[in-house]
């Protein structure tokens, strides 16, 4: 029983303790948050006093700062306003000379007013003396002013008619004599710029060979290989009595051409037949057109052309193969090309028109015998086809006569036109009339139907016609030949007779495999 007690009095002491302990530790907690509140006041009244502080010297600065600013607005309008004081008495003092110049105007105006009445008054008294004495004089002489004036007229006509008409005829001539003179000035100066010296065109182009021997080859079995050549370039080969030549004979400078470079490829390859032929013949057409492009980029670079389109530069190279009564087209082209510059700058005409109307005027020469027409129509169209400026081709199209002379550059290239051909040895009439011969015997032949191919040979004594086997038999080439010969001697006029000769040949072709 007394140890019950004595546990019960622990536990009430401990419980005691604690509750104790409790308490004195909260009003430590109160203490403690007391202090610390205490010290978060004071720091806050601390830090309003400071701000309280620095606002009211923001203020201060402000009041100082506008106080400066109101001060400066004063100053600078005080000066503004001394200006404005200055301005308006200076313009006071334009006013006041302005009211004197007025004035002075005014009495000047007023001044020159009864000047110019006074002279007035005097030229109506002038007036009327002059009257006055006419009066007299027509009364004197019985002649009105008009009259008198028609009769002093006629007598001075008369007693000068004579030296008015002889002054007249000398100031005539030796204005003649002057234009003379300076036109043949400036056509020395233009030739003079310019020479080229001038080779007439043949028909003909010798080959030579390097032993006679090579002619049985050219010739082949039966004659062959020489009728297949001939075919196939349209050129006759004649075999003379010259040792170790051949002589190509056409008025086709190109095919011609072609025939001798062909000619050499094969007389090279050693193999002369058919199918070798018709290779060197193919390899060399190729390589004419290579030199026709190369021609008209030199003719373009000898006279300083740049700007031309390709096609155009093609047609002028082809020139190169075409003659104008014996004279090289595109030697001819250039030389008037040079010539229109020359005279152009001679005479402060346009130097870049002329130059290319001049290298263009005969380019309708290229093909104007594959195309129907005359090449000057032929030319025009050529040019507006490519879009040359039409000054280009006002300046061309005179050069014949058939349209009217527009514009300087065309009287330019007219007369250069006619120097280059005119001169001596640049042209040879009958040579040209024997190859428009030919052309047109060949031009006949190639009319009729189922005709392939025609060559003028001989000298234009002979015509061979190969004709397609397909389209014409052999009774028809009979008759072909008949018509074509009978046609020659109603149309054309020539010396001595023309042999017309129609081929037709027949070939069969089949590949082994």
């Amino acid at each position: 029983m007394a140890m019950f007690n004595i546990s019960d009095v622990s536990i009430g002491a401990i419980l005691l303790s604690f509750v104790v302990g409790a308490f004195l530790g909260y009003i430590v907690r109160q203490k403690i948050a007391q202090k610390y509140s205490d010290s978060i006041e004071s720091k806050l009244k601390s830090r309003i006093e400071k701000v309280k502080e620095e606002a009211k010297n923001i203020v201060l600065e402000a009041r100082e700062k506008s106080t400066k600013i109101l001060e400066e607005v004063e100053s600078e309008k005080k000066e503004r306003k001394g200006q404005l004081d200055k301005m308006e008495e200076r313009l006071l003092q334009r006013e006041e000379l302005l009211d004197k110049r007025q004035v002075e105007i005014s009495e000047k105006e007023l001044e020159n007013k009864k000047i110019l009445e006074k002279i007035q008054s005097l030229r109506s008294e002038l007036e009327k003396i002059q009257k006055s004495e006419l009066d007299s004089l027509e009364k004197i002489a019985k002649l009105s002013q008009k009259e008198a004036k028609e009769e002093l007229m006629k007598k001075i006509e008369q007693e000068n008619n004579e030296e008015v008409v002889e002054s007249l005829k000398k100031l005539e001539k030796f204005r003649k004599e002057e234009v003379e003179k300076k036109a043949k000035e400036i056509m020395v100066r233009a030739i003079q710029k310019y020479t080229r010296s001038n080779v007439g065109e043949v028909t003909t182009t010798v080959v030579n060979l390097p032993s006679e021997d090579i002619k049985g080859k050219i010739i082949g079995r039966e004659g062959r290989n020489i009728r297949h050549f001939e075919k196939l370039s349209g050129v006759e080969l004649i075999m003379d009595d010259s040792p170790n030549t051949i002589i190509l004979s056409s008025f086709d400078i190109t095919r011609r051409e072609v025939a001798r470079v062909a000619l050499e490829k094969l007389i090279q390859d050693g193999r002369i037949q058919p199918v070798k032929i018709e290779e060197k013949i193919t390899e060399a057409q190729t390589e004419i057109r290579e030199r026709i492009k190369t021609a008209g980029e030199d003719a373009l670079y000898e006279v300083g052309i740049l700007d031309l389109p390709q096609e155009l530069v093609y047609l002028l190279g082809r020139l190169n193969f075409r003659t104008s009564y014996g004279q090289n087209a595109l030697t001819h082209s250039i030389e008037v090309a040079l010539l229109s510059a020359a005279l152009a700058s001679e005479l402060g005409a346009d130097i870049e028109v002329s130059k290319k109307a001049g290298l263009l005027h005969d380019i309708g020469k290229a093909v104007d015998q594959e195309i129907e027409g005359t090449h000057l129509e032929l030319g025009r169209r050529i040019l507006a086809k490519y879009n040359l400026p039409e000054e280009i081709i006002k300046a061309m199209q005179s050069h014949h006569d058939t349209y009217p002379v527009e514009t300087v550059e065309a009287a330019i290239v007219n007369a250069a036109d006619a120097i280059s051909a005119s001169r001596p040895g640049a042209r040879k009439d009958s040579v040209e009339a024997y190859l428009k011969r030919l052309a047109n015997l060949e031009e006949i032949a190639s009319s009729y139907e189922g005709v392939e191919k025609v060559y003028a040979v001989s000298a234009g004594r002979e015509i061979r016609v190969f004709v397609r086997p397909n389209k014409i038999d052999d009774l028809g080439a009979i008759k072909l030949a008949k018509n074509i010969a009978k046609r020659l001697e109603e149309t054309l006029k020539y010396p001595g007779e023309v042999k017309v000769t129609v081929i037709r040949e027949t070939r069969a072709i089949e590949i082994a495999r």
